[in-house]
């Protein structure tokens, strides 16, 4: 799956952001609610102006604007220290970078700083290491950049470029294993999970490697609470597979896939997968189907049975993600230029339309 096919997908750059320019003051507090980023592009046509900036209503759901943070190309990516002061971006272009925002109260930013990092297009990015490092998965060159962070949020030099072997390597994500010990890089190109250790130096040393079904083209993968499984959202063949892990060796071993979608549904490619709080649910974003994938968990997290596809009240849903209460669902839907909330029931891990936020081909939604 190449970078021409990641633009057919919807993947590559597009018009996202917000009409406002610069930063505007945040709204009044909303009740029991917080702030909404909102990764975006910038560098097509009629696209947006950075990372765009909104607060939501935890009782309703309830989605308002507040502006956006300029200077922050292509930001399709973003992830949250977990102090809560600082916001890190990709910024997919052909010549990638990452960029470092101070967060001086919510949803007041400020760049502190970007820096190149040796791959094209970046489309992922974690903080490991109790956060001294930012890893981004570059997807256009099929490698995993390493930055260090410094004390005041910023970021340091690259200290390592790691690329992944094959044919038609899309680091397509880089996450830390719940143990803290392992990275796990997912590739879409090479159908594997790549196990690494990241040494005090900021190097990575690959440990194992993981496949999936030739051409199941893995994306994103979603760690159940008890730390034993975690589950692989495939974009190309539209599946989601069960994986066990041992957290001692870093080992990833593929289980049982199914379908995402009913049987004669179009033609879908999964995009984002997360498990709820508790590890009853797990959530898949169907691109395509235009749905959300509700998996309940079952034997202690070994195997999920799909129970309801309800829409994501948009088209191409591209990203999805909680709330810190577990009781919202946001869903960023890319080509129908809105944000959609869920209320979650979380006895049953059934969704129900909440609110509807017009947002320009929104890629991203973090809310905190």
């Amino acid at each position: 799956m190449g970078t021409s096919r990641r633009r057919f997908l919807g993947l590559a750059a597009a018009a996202v952001g917000s009409a406002a320019v610069g930063i505007t003051p945040a709204a009044a507090s909303c009740r029991a609610g917080g702030t909404l980023y909102l990764g975006t592009y910038t560098s097509s046509s009629g696209g947006g102006t950075g990372i765009g900036l909104a607060t939501y209503d935890g009782t309703t759901g309830a989605i308002t604007s507040t502006g956006a943070l300029t200077g922050v190309q292509d930001p399709s990516f973003l992830v949250m220290a977990s102090s809560g002061r600082f916001l890190y971006a990709v910024n997919e272009q052909d010549s990638g970078g990452v960029t470092a925002v101070a967060v001086d109260a919510p949803g007041r930013l400020r760049v502190l700083n970007r820096r190149p990092n040796g791959g094209s297009g970046p489309c992922h990015l974690a903080l490991v290491a109790n956060g001294k490092y930012l890893l981004s998965a570059n997807y256009g060159s099929g490698d995993v950049a390493v930055h260090p962070v410094r004390t005041d949020g910023s970021l340091g030099a690259r200290t390592d470029l790691v690329k992944h072997v094959g044919v038609s390597p899309h680091a397509h994500q880089v996450v830390q294993d719940p143990t803290g010990k392992y990275i796990l890089a997912v590739d879409l190109g090479t159908d594997s999970i790549y196990t690494s250790t990241l040494s005090a130096a900021g190097k990575l040393t690959q440990k194992s490697q993981a496949k999936v079904a030739t051409g199941a083209g893995p994306r994103h993968l979603a760690f159940h609470p008890n730390d034993n499984y975690a589950y692989v959202a495939n974009e190309v063949n539209s599946t989601i597979t069960v994986l066990r892990y041992d957290g001692t060796t870093g080992k990833v071993m593929p289980g049982a896939s199914q379908a995402t979608v009913p049987s004669g549904s179009p033609t879908n490619y999964p995009g984002e997968v997360i498990v709820s709080p508790d590890g009853r649910f797990v959530y898949l974003t169907n691109r395509g189907h235009n749905s959300i994938a509700v998996f309940a968990v079952e034997s202690a997290g070994a195997s999920l049975r799909r129970v309801a596809t309800p829409s994501c009240g948009g088209n191409w849903p591209r990203h999805c993600t909680l709330d810190p209460t577990g009781t919202l669902l946001f869903v960023s839907n890319q080509n129908s230029n809105n944000v959609t909330s869920f209320q979650v029931d979380t006895a049953t891990g059934a969704l129900s339309p909440a609110s509807d936020f017009t947002a320009p081909l929104p890629v991203c939604v973090l809310p905190a």
